[in-house]
């Protein structure tokens, strides 16, 4: 069970400082990157992946030091808002998401980690805290729904919120591989389970089905968009078969269902066991900001480009008409 909040006063955070307008909500600290005398070399998951993304990124000239937010550490006490004991953690990006109607936090996603205990390379529970510090600090984020697109069933945070009607969980994972967490499942709204080496064009039809009755089953405040590059072909861990195409296609209409709706998202990028999963995030972004999904200076309340608003109109409602280029 999480500790009991909702009756309490919200304490005195520095995580929710506010960020210049000027800033791309692109949330990023070189601390995300692990190293340990080179023994990082031998573990299956790169743990310096966050770094080349933000790498690529500037290579691109979409963001440079300046405009990225840099992510502070929790306290304790902000912690305690969800763990029963105390996990290193970094700034959540939940509330920038709700003020600009998107945010990417380059790292996070750790989505076996449940209040009481981490598990699958997942030390903290991020998504839990994400959310309900929306739900404590935040006027008018009293819904949430979870996408959780790695290619690992998501039981931390579904253990996290098995009896909170205010969270709906969209989970789609293979089903063979770990952690198969049966009790967990309990608390997933729409599961979609995958089959071995399942391939973009089965994969995507999935993603945009139930994606939108997701969406439309319940508006949610927020959505939390865990976006794991897992997925990918020859990934050792995942046993999916997705191209890199069809991962920076999948991004994009989990995107343009969000904002179709005008739902804040906020991205988190979990799990990826390839070198080659870095400039697969950063191209995803890149596709984003060129379909103008994502800006500096877009807002929920409406979509201003009306090139964006016209593309919208013509391509959510159907994956068929979706190339991918």
């Amino acid at each position: 069970m999480l500790p009991f909040i909702s009756a309490m006063k919200p304490h005195r955070t520095e995580l929710y400082q506010d960020v210049p307008s000027t800033c791309w909500p692109i949330v990023y600290s070189p601390d995300y990157n692990i190293t340990f005398m080179g023994l990082e070399k031998l573990h299956p998951f790169d743990a310096g992946k966050w770094g080349k993304v933000i790498d690529f990124l500037k290579e691109e000239k979409l963001v440079v030091d300046d405009l990225i937010v840099q992510a502070r550490e929790a306290t304790e006490d902000d912690l305690l808002v969800v763990h029963t004991r105390r996990y290193l953690n970094k700034l959540k990006a939940g509330k920038l998401a709700v003020d600009r109607g998107w945010a990417i936090n380059v790292g996070g996603g750790f989505h076996h980690c449940s209040s009481d205990k981490g598990g699958g390379f997942c030390a903290y529970a991020d998504i839990t805290l994400a959310i309900k510090f929306l739900f404590e600090r935040v006027q008018g984020v009293s819904k949430a729904t979870i996408i959780d697109l790695d290619a690992h069933q998501g039981n931390g945070h579904e253990r996290d919120f098995m009896d909170d009607s205010r969270v709906y969980i969209m989970d789609a994972y293979n089903r063979y591989i770990y952690p198969g967490d049966g009790f967990a499942k309990r608390a997933i709204k729409r599961k979609v389970e995958l089959e071995w080496g399942t391939e973009d064009t089965e994969y995507l039809q999935k993603v945009q089905t139930h994606v939108e009755g997701a969406l439309n089953e319940l508006k949610p405040d927020i959505i939390v968009y865990n976006a794991g590059t897992d997925i990918l072909d020859g990934d050792p861990l995942g046993g999916l078969a997705i191209s890199p195409q069809g991962i920076v296609k999948r991004d994009e209409v989990v995107f343009k269902a969000a904002r179709s709706r005008r739902i804040p998202i906020l991205m988190v990028t979990s799990g990826g066991y390839q070198k080659r999963t870095a400039r697969i995030i950063a191209d995803s972004i890149l596709n984003l900001h060129n379909l103008g999904l994502i800006d500096k200076e877009l807002a929920t309340s409406g979509v201003e480009n009306p090139k964006v608003e016209q593309m919208l109109r013509n391509s959510v409602a159907d994956l068929s008409k979706l190339s991918l280029q």
